[in-house]
């Protein structure tokens, strides 16, 4: 793989993780699916990892943030316990020594956050409420900063948004059923980034749940 890699944020970006190649980490029992990166080890990056399970990651800095969705299994440190739904930010200069015991994937974003957002966040979503949305839309507000603004949105089967433009980028992982746009359909595990000021007229067909990001491209374009 050349680096950086994806990091052209004028570009749209869409991978199927499902049909994706794992690669190892430098610790064993971690693998990753790269979805976009700055270099090897170190800077801007946005992966699907993987631990099997009794495996751990050495401890380490997060000189610019972390911000973690987790998708399957149970995701552990020594400051808890994050199953399945869990969303976590660890802000810029945080540490920890995180694994599995009984293995587990997420998704990963690192070196992204402004750094003055030092705010850490521990939701298990499957105990919080889902608000109205837009339509027949379900809205659960994760994060707040600025212009950037992470959430969960459940979209009803049949569901249709109006066309609209994405100030400052949107970036979408697609957690369950199937997400459709005038573009293409986007099954569970599909990764989109839209850059800023990019539009288009989102609908599904059965219940979908997506993880949503949007206004934190605004100055990467």
């Amino acid at each position: 793989m050349e680096y950086p890699y994806n990091l052209d944020f004028t570009k749209r970006i869409v991978i199927n993780t499902d049909k994706m190649d794992w690669s190892a980490s430098p610790s064993f029992g971690v693998d990753r699916i790269m979805l976009e990166r700055e270099a090897k080890e170190t800077g801007r990056s946005t992966s699907i990892v993987r631990y099997a399970p009794n495996t751990f990651f050495p401890e380490h800095i997060h000189e610019y943030g972390e911000e973690i969705f987790v998708l399957s299994g149970e995701f552990i440190d020594e400051k808890g316990s994050y199953p399945t739904g869990s969303y976590l930010r660890n802000p810029p200069g945080s540490k920890h020594k995180p694994g599995s015991l009984e293995g587990c994937s997420l998704f990963v974003k690192l070196s992204h956050f402004n750094p003055k957002d030092l705010q850490s966040v521990n939701i298990d979503t499957s105990k919080q409420f889902w608000h109205q949305g837009h339509g027949g839309l379900k809205v659960m507000p994760l994060h707040t900063y600025q212009t950037e603004s992470t959430a969960l949105v459940k979209w009803p089967a049949g569901e249709r948004f109006l066309p609209h433009q994405h100030w400052g980028g949107e970036e979408i992982f697609v957690l369950s059923g199937e997400f459709i746009d005038e573009h293409a359909r986007y099954p569970a595990g599909t990764w989109i980034r839209s850059p800023h000021l990019s539009t288009h007229h989102p609908f599904v067909e059965q219940e979908t749940v997506i993880l949503v990001k949007t206004g934190h491209m605004i100055n990467s374009a």
